[in-house]
């Protein structure tokens, strides 16, 4: 079967990045295939490379990041989401006068024509968060 997944809950105060993760994780180990992980909402909060976690915290986004290059799975930032949120890459802080990018580099910002993709690829879109 092939899944996306769409990430609306941050870390702060929830679950639902580490419960993906581990149903992504699950999900291939059970032969699934996973097209796209799809961060939205609040959920990108917890993306900038700028954020430092306490060290008796799991870091969330490196483990997203590790899993979803290792896995190749395309991995993407709703855009909207993003620059409400001051989650900024390259082009996106260029094109706002900032004068810092923050979004890790193997994160790409897209619309969510790439969610209406995700639906018609998968056979399930499974949603985590609120």
């Amino acid at each position: 079967m092939i899944l996306s997944l769409l990430i609306y809950a941050s870390n702060s105060g929830s679950q639902s990045q580490k419960t993906a993760l581990r149903f992504a994780k699950s999900a291939l180990q059970q032969g699934h295939t996973i097209h796209r992980v799809f961060f939205y909402g609040d959920s990108v909060n917890s993306l900038s490379n700028l954020i430092v976690n306490p060290r008796d915290e799991i870091d969330s986004t490196t483990q997203w990041l590790e899993f979803s290059a290792s896995q190749n799975i395309d991995t993407v930032v709703c855009i909207a989401a993003a620059v409400r949120r001051g989650l900024l890459d390259e082009s996106e802080a260029k094109r706002h006068h900032k004068g810092i990018a923050n979004l890790p580099k193997e994160l790409h910002l897209s619309g969510l024509g790439q969610l209406a993709d995700a639906h018609i690829q998968s056979d399930r879109v499974i949603t985590f968060g609120n």
